[in-house]
């Protein structure tokens, strides 16, 4: 795929580094929400200034325990997980986990999470308060919790009133949009999403899914479903990236079963500016930066010298 596009730089070096929106990345490689805890967990096992970003798990008003126990369990080509958006609350995380994520020079993006509109709005206000935060992240699509996210996420006109909500709270920063997979078409969100005010969209959560143990007659996890991640989804999250790249003209997000360098390049391909890795990290908690490493090396190999090259090269192929 990326041997046919011929780079006029006479250059070695390789510039990854994406414009989304207003912001300037150092590379298109970004940490999924809910698959990296809050960043610091993972500052001794990773080089958290050699990511694109971190996107942090989702941040509520108040908060939540979480699903029961087991959250995760592994499946066919993926995993299976349902944590509940288990997190600390808004008002712990500005004080005890946003001051050490400052201690990076990796742009930090909040995903914020509510069980009704004035919730998201509340959470960002809240956060606008405080240093360190480089764009927020608006969850409308999560599939494991009993009522919030999903309820956004699936109808375009609850789509547009929770984000243009949120795009007047969010003065200081962008807002980017987490959709659902699980709409009968994308496009339509992901409009919905550009029109109330989003600076770019992240495409998209998990998958409602389900696995049982046939020695017991229970759902291998806490929960009776949960969310299918990792490479089992890649193909159909691709083609929704692509649907909603010939839709909207604000950057995308692909996210869904990124494991090596060529998956950011698929994803590029069909038009996201940027990806973010969820899943992976999970058997691996430095694949962020090994995939960034194999990224440049792709890229090298193929003497293309800058990543913006093989973005859209699908879409410009397939007219």
């Amino acid at each position: 795929m990326v041997s046919s596009v011929t780079s006029v730089s006479t250059s070695n070096r390789v510039d990854l580094s994406v414009q989304v929106g207003a912001l300037r990345l150092r590379n298109p490689v970004i940490t999924a929400a809910g698959t990296f805890g809050y960043g610091v967990e993972f500052a001794h096992l990773v080089d958290l200034n050699k990511l694109g970003g971190i996107v942090t798990k989702g941040i509520s008003r108040e908060p939540i325990e979480g699903a029961p126990a087991p959250r995760v369990c592994e499946t066919p080509s993926g995993m299976l997980n349902a944590i509940g958006l288990q997190n600390v609350g808004v008002e712990v995380f500005v004080r005890e986990k946003l001051p050490v994520l400052q201690n990076y020079n990796t742009p930090v993006f909040v995903n914020v999470f509510g069980y009704c509109v004035d919730d998201y709005a509340e959470v960002i206000r809240q956060l606008e308060a405080a240093q360190g935060i480089s764009a927020y992240e608006l969850n409308i699509s999560c599939p494991n919790v009993k009522k919030g996210g999903m309820q956004f996420g699936g109808n375009p006109s609850a789509a547009e009133e929770v984000v243009r909500t949120a795009r007047k709270a969010a003065a200081r920063r962008p807002l980017w949009v987490k959709l659902s997979p699980l709409v009968a078409d994308i496009r339509e969100i992901a409009l919905a999403a550009e029109s109330a005010g989003a600076d770019a969209l992240t495409i998209a959560n998990t998958y409602p899914a389900m696995a049982i143990d046939v020695k017991t007659g229970r759902s291998k996890i806490g929960n009776q479903t949960g969310g299918l991640s990792g490479p089992a989804i890649k193909p159909i999250t691709l083609r929704l990236v692509w649907e909603a790249r010939k839709a909207v003209k604000i950057p995308i997000l692909g996210l869904g079963g990124v494991e090596s360098a060529e998956d950011v390049l698929e994803y590029l391909a069909v038009g996201a500016t940027a990806v973010q890795v969820g899943t992976a990290s999970f058997a691996d908690p430095k694949s962020s930066e090994r995939i960034i490493g194999g990224l440049e090396r792709a890229l090298k190999e193929a003497k293309v010298f800058t990543v913006s090259e093989v973005r859209g090269k699908f879409t410009a192929e397939t007219g």
